[in-house]
């Protein structure tokens, strides 16, 4: 189960601007989205399979929504990237790993870019990119993985669709104004969601200042007015041929 720790998270004033790695000035972020992922919609086009792939785990793939990322937010839009030359190190989070695999899944075979100009993993991928950029308020690799998940339990965007009706399925429809509803009636703030062009959900994203109380998404939903959670019929390992493709880049939908 996920580590429910007491965290103490306090947004310390802090103003600097600062370079990248990459050289573009780059200052601190306003706000957090914390990204998640459909499953049955990632592993549609589910092709080659991996004991790292989320997909092809047979009956302990996902069913729930699990995080794509937590990522700082500029509130004129745009966010910053690959804040520190950190390298990230998968020990740090030997203790997190189990919670990472279940909640955190990556839903590919292979690796994507780092901000090294190399290739890694996908929580590399997470981490270089977003988590060094979350401090003053998240501050290194444990920390960012630990308050992601610890966010991700307490605001369980799955369990708050199902006790509203909203249930997977690949037969039912849902209005997205009443899916948008039921998560701000139980959060107080309201969701960016977007599509696939089918109406099935591809992400959900909640917003959050930067001591973790929810706020607005002031981001355009990307669906159509009738909405659905398919459902998927998972993979078993190197029972798929083929190439896996990378998830499409949510991130640059903002």
């Amino acid at each position: 189960m996920v580590f429910l720790l007491l965290l103490q998270l306090l947004a310390v004033p802090f103003g600097f601007a600062a370079e990248s790695p990459s050289g573009g000035e780059q200052w601190e972020f306003d706000y957090f989205v914390l990204a998640l992922q459909w499953p049955a919609t990632s592993c549609k086009n589910a092709g080659k399979c991996c004991p790292a792939n989320g997909c092809c785990r047979g009956d302990d793939s996902p069913t729930e929504f699990t995080i794509h990322g937590l990522w700082p937010q500029y509130n004129k839009g745009g966010w910053p990237s690959c804040c520190t030359d950190e390298n990230f190190d998968e020990n740090e989070i030997s203790t997190l790993t189990e919670d990472i695999q279940k909640y955190w899944p990556t839903y590919r075979c292979g690796t994507t870019s780092t901000c090294h100009r190399t290739k890694g993993s996908f929580w590399t991928h997470e981490y270089e990119k977003h988590g060094t950029c979350s401090a003053p308020v998240i501050v290194g690799e444990y920390d960012y993985f630990l308050t992601t998940l610890t966010i991700f339990s307490k605001y369980n965007v799955t369990k708050v669709l199902v006790d509203a009706g909203f249930v997977a399925s690949n037969t039912e429809k849902y209005p997205i104004e009443d899916v948008v509803a039921a998560i701000k009636k139980e959060f107080n703030a309201t969701p960016k969601i977007t599509c696939a062009k089918n109406g099935a959900v591809k992400e959900l994203w909640l917003c959050f200042d930067k001591s973790f109380e929810p706020r607005d998404c002031d981001l355009a939903n990307s669906c159509p007015d009738l909405i659905e959670l398919p459902t998927y019929d998972p993979k078993e390992p190197n029972k798929v041929e083929g190439a896996i493709p990378w998830i499409a880049d949510a991130e640059k939908i903002i």
